[in-house]
């Protein structure tokens, strides 16, 4: 069982970057309806598929300067980061089935990467 990890620009670098498994990052603010839509969803894939990929969210507005850096324009924009780079993008609301297979062919066989 595993839950979204709450990043900023300070803890960026080490949580994201740094980490050893592929992490995907919600690029949110608490105003944007569409982000409190796929948070649940987020939530879940957490859940299931937590020893696979991390799930970290950035508030873009407590958090301008990484959100700049990765060129987020509108929310929620999620980032899957691997290896330190950015693997794929996926901007607005899409159900979970839709956000699982984007992730699918970064987070099968991580072990051997």
């Amino acid at each position: 069982m595993s839950k979204p990890q709450v990043v900023s620009d300070q803890n960026f670098e080490t949580e994201v970057i740094k980490s050893d498994t592929p992490v995907l990052v919600d690029f949110w603010a608490a105003w944007c309806g569409p982000c409190r839509m796929v948070a649940p969803v987020l939530e879940e894939i957490a859940n299931e598929q937590g020893e696979k990929v991390k799930i970290a969210k950035l508030d873009v507005d407590a958090n301008p300067i990484t959100a700049g850096r990765f060129g987020v324009r509108s929310i929620p924009t999620m980032i899957l980061f691997k290896n330190g780079r950015e693997a794929d993008r996926v901007v607005g609301y899409h159900p979970k089935e839709q956000l699982l297979q984007k992730l699918a062919p970064h987070i099968t066989g991580t072990a051997a990467a």
